[in-house]
């Protein structure tokens, strides 16, 4: 990345946050379409055949690959977290592994293109997540499920409900998420620039690894911050989880996370939700998606993080994971 464009990405990151398997193969499993809901059937996007399991692994109906993890014990109530951007499902580690603890069975995946999923060079889009999840879902035969995203994960979870509704759903968690809508446009105001995404795309497409770098040591975790002491730790496994995802996966998610408008998509929340966000997240800025996601959602519970950034889960997990297992038992 040349000096002058690395300067343009740091400068509209500081500026308005910059998009503010293993073990052996079990028996296949096989789901037919038939099995969906009439809801589900019609969402459902894929022509191929049925949905297809391994011990870590399902193969969607249009052949796209999906790494999950299962942890906790299988009697317990199901948690499914969804991450953010360009991450995988290693980011939910530390959550995962006390919610575990806890008597939870949490099911964790990498969402398609990123991580150990395989890498289609179609369907990178939100409708496509959200019937890959329902996928996993279906296949794990999983009800009364504590459903959370994590930034673009959120809207993930959000399009979800919006395309299959929350029959299956026990209670629903937005956590520095990017709905309702990132992008500024007439009816939304308070959301990004265009110029701001467009300028992650150019910074992707010059220098993808120094892009990385510079989101994850800056605005992601406040380390651009006076007094802040960035854990080279956390910066190298944000950077290392990028990095494992697809390039075109990647970089056409973020028209996904930013473009999407997840309006509708809110008001189809029916079960107690938990919106957690920071009140300094530079990626995701509260105003426009915390705050505007809990006036959408009747009855939803805001809790506000002061002074903590977009990646609060790693920053703040003491206190996330208190505050999301005091609402899990709830």
């Amino acid at each position: 990345m040349s000096k002058n464009t690395q300067d343009q990405v740091i400068s509209l990151s500081r500026r308005s946050a910059i998009f503010s398997g293993a073990g052996a193969a079990a028996a296949a499993v096989a789901v037919p379409l038939a099995a969906l809901g009439t809801a589900e059937a019609q969402a459902a996007t894929a022509k191929g055949g049925p949905v297809s399991k391994t011990a870590s692994t399902i193969t969607t109906r249009d052949g796209v690959e999906i790494y999950y993890k299962d942890w906790g014990p299988r009697n317990g109530q199901p948690v499914i977290l969804s991450h953010g951007w360009p991450l995988s499902s290693d980011s939910w580690e530390s959550a995962a592994f006390f919610l575990a603890n806890n008597g939870f069975r949490v099911i964790t995946h990498d969402r398609r293109g990123h991580g150990r999923s395989s890498q289609p060079w179609d369907g990178n889009d939100m409708d496509h997540y959200a019937d890959d999840l329902a996928q996993l879902i279906e296949v794990l035969d999983l009800k009364n499920i504590i459903l959370a995203g994590f930034s673009t994960g959120g809207g993930e979870v959000a399009r979800y409900v919006g395309r299959y509704g929350t029959k299956r759903i026990a209670k629903l968690g937005l956590i520095s998420a990017v709905p309702p809508l990132m992008l500024k446009t007439a009816d939304n105001p308070d959301g990004l620039p265009l110029e701001v995404f467009d300028g992650i795309r150019a910074g992707q497409l010059k220098d993808r690894g120094q892009l990385y770098l510079d989101i994850a040591s800056g605005p992601f975790y406040n380390y651009n911050r006076p007094g802040a002491k960035p854990s080279q730790g956390i910066i190298q496994a944000w950077y290392s989880q990028g990095m494992q995802g697809g390039f075109k996966n990647t970089y056409d998610s973020i028209k996904a996370f930013s473009e999407t408008d997840f309006r509708d998509d809110l008001k189809k929340f029916d079960k107690p939700t938990l919106i957690i966000h920071g009140d300094d997240d530079q990626i995701v800025p509260i105003k426009a998606s915390g705050i505007a996601s809990a006036r959408i959602v009747k009855g939803s519970r805001l809790i506000v993080y002061p002074g903590a950034p977009h990646g609060l889960t790693d920053t703040h997990k003491d206190k996330f994971n208190a505050d999301f297992l005091a609402f899990a038992k709830s």
